[in-house]
C-alpha cells in the first residue's frame, strides 16, 4: 500500500517547519525536517573552520565523516551530528547561512536525498524543506508552497531566537534571511521554487492557529478526494 505523502516546501521562516510538526502530531504521521539536515551539515564545516561557500571540495571531503539522523522524542524531534544531539545549536543564524550555501553543493543534496526518500517509502510523512515536492517526493499526494513577507519571517525567527535566549539581533535575522532567499532561489541544483501541482499559501499577518487551521483543512479535503 502507498504511503501518504505531504511535501510543503517555501523560503526560510515561513513556519514550515512549526506548522508541518503540529499537522504531523495532529494527523499522526511521521514529520521530517529535512532543513535540519543540511542545517547539521552546515554546522559540521562550521566546526571544522570550513568556508561552505568558498571551499566545497572541503564540504565534500568531509560528507564522509558525518552522519545525521532524526528521532523523535516526546519534547519533539532530535537532530543528531555523528551522535551528538544538536538541535539547538543548528538555529543559530549563522547555522542557517551554512545550511544554504552546503545546499548548493551536489554531493550534500545526495547524501541526503537517500535518507529522506528512504523515510517516505516507510511511513506516511508531512516532509518540509525547499525542493520537496519539485525533486524529494515528486510523487507527493499534496504539495503545498508556504510563504510569508521577509518582515513577517525575520520576526518569526527573531522571536523565536530570543525565546530560546539566543542573543541576536533583527536586522542580522532579517539580512541573514534574504540572503536564504537569494541563495535557495538561485542555486542551480534544485532551486527553491513552487510545484507545478502546489497550493499556494501566504501566512502574512497570520496566528500560527490561523496557519495551521489554513493547512489542515487543505490536508482533509486532499485526504477525502483520494
Amino acid at each position: 500500500m502507498a504511503t501518504f505523502k505531504i511535501a510543503i516546501d517555501g523560503p526560510a521562516g515561513a513556519g514550515k517547519s512549526t506548522i508541518a510538526k503540529l499537522a504531523a502530531k495532529e494527523l499522526g504521521i511521521v514529520y521530517v525536517d529535512t532543513g535540519a539536515m543540511y542545517r547539521a551539515i552546515g554546522l559540521a564545516a562550521i566546526r571544522k573552520g570550513i568556508a561552505p561557500d568558498k571551499d566545497i571540495t572541503a564540504v565534500e571531503a568531509m560528507l564522509p565523516e558525518i552522519n545525521v539522523e532524526i528521532a523523535h522524542s516526546e519534547t519533539g524531534q532530535k537532530v543528531f551530528l555523528n551522535g551528538e544531539d544538536v538541535s539547538t545549536e543548528i538555529r543559530l543564524p549563522e547555522v542557517s547561512v551554512a545550511a544554504s550555501d552546503v545546499s548548493r553543493i551536489p554531493a550534500v543534496r545526495t547524501k541526503l536525498l537517500e535518507l529522506q526518500r528512504g523515510l517516505a517509502q516507510k511511513t506516511d510523512v508531512i516532509m518540509d524543506g525547499r525542493d520537496i515536492g519539485t525533486v524529494v517526493l515528486p510523487d507527493a499526494q499534496l504539495k503545498i508552497f508556504l510563504t510569508a513577507s521577509v518582515e513577517d519571517r525575520a520576526m518569526r525567527r527573531f522571536e523565536e531566537l530570543v525565546a530560546k535566549g539566543v542573543e541576536c539581533d533583527f536586522d542580522e535575522v532579517k539580512r541573514d534571511m534574504q540572503y536564504r532567499d537569494k541563495n535557495d532561489s538561485e542555486r542551480e541544483i534544485a532551486p527553491l521554487k513552487p510545484a507545478e501541482d502546489s497550493v499556494y499559501v501566504d501566512t502574512t499577518g497570520n496566528s500560527l492557529e490561523e496557519s495551521v487551521k489554513i493547512i489542515m483543512d487543505i490536508i482533509n479535503e486532499r485526504r477525502k478526494s483520494l
